[in-house]
């Protein structure tokens, strides 16, 4: 009778040496690349505080003989900085909440509710998404035109509300579509209204991915550049890319001023992302987890 052997398992003290020796990998790539990303923020932040002597003898990659400071005072005074701080505040703290609240009616209605062409609707959400604004700026702008918003905040509040609200539109009539049909059907045997639906029963469960739309609205609101520049030419009402962008000229460009206001309009934003980055990895973990 031919004994058939079973071959052993190799302990299991191999196997997470054995994982051990991949997880030390990945961190090690991950680590470089991070480091890597980082350069460009050193070489910032080395020429935010050099002379304007010094660049030009040493260069951008030499290190500063002395402190220089000044290129943050200019840059602070010569564009009006809290000026544009809240400006651009106002711009992607309105985008950001009215993109969201938009998005979540949007959605209500073709994930909850039912359209006709629901699927032509998101789909045309989706081709919204992958239009470039080069394509968008001259009609957006014969429009501001037309309707007397031109040169105001509420014009760049308005376009961007719209253009976030295709993206949020398309991610949350995806997951509505998604959302069990049984507590609805028990919300409605209670007698709730499509309003009590909405914010008792679906506003709470979406509350993470909500919370990582707003965070997203918002920095890249803040981030945006050619339809600031071409929706807002007077100086009061511009933002503070479009400011750190007059700094450069035709022909001449102050390198240390540039790099100085490039460090203090960075500021504001990663103190955004640094103080809702829980808020931002618990929205993504409950998404996974969902």
């Amino acid at each position: 009778m031919a004994v058939t052997t079973i071959p052993a398992r190799p302990p299991a003290s191999r196997d997470r040496h054995r994982r051990g020796k991949s997880r030390w990998i990945v961190l090690a790539v991950v680590t470089i690349a991070a480091l890597v990303m980082l350069v460009p923020f050193v070489f910032m932040l080395l020429n935010a505080f050099k002379s304007p002597g010094d660049y030009s003898t040493g260069g951008p990659l030499s290190w500063p003989s002395e402190f220089y400071t000044k290129g943050l005072s200019n840059y602070w005074n010569q564009v009006n900085f809290p000026l544009k701080l809240w400006n651009s505040l106002l711009i992607a703290g309105s985008v950001a909440v009215l993109g969201v609240v938009v998005s979540l009616l949007n959605a209500y209605a073709l994930g909850i509710g039912r359209v006709k062409g629901r699927l032509w609707i998101v789909g045309l959400f989706l081709l919204a998404n992958m239009l470039p604004q080069e394509a968008l700026i001259y009609p957006l702008y014969y429009a501001a035109k037309q309707v007397g918003l031109y040169n105001t905040q509420l014009s760049v509040i308005i376009i961007f509300t719209v253009i976030q609200s295709a993206f949020g539109t398309y991610l949350l009539a995806s997951v509505l579509s998604t959302f069990p049909k049984s507590v609805l059907e028990a919300a409605s045997l209670d007698g709730a209204g499509k309003w009590t639906v909405l914010w008792r029963v679906i506003f709470p469960n979406l509350r993470p991915t909500l919370a990582v739309l707003l965070i997203f609205f918002f920095i890249w609101t803040w981030n945006e550049f050619l339809i600031p520049l071409v929706m807002l030419i007077d100086n009061s009402t511009q933002t503070i890319p479009v400011a750190l962008a007059s700094l450069q000229g035709d022909r001449l460009m102050d390198a240390p001023t540039t790099n100085a206001g490039a460090l203090i309009s960075l500021i504001p934003a990663v103190l955004f992302f640094i103080i809702f980055q829980r808020t931002l990895s618990r929205g993504i973990t409950a998404g996974a987890e969902k």
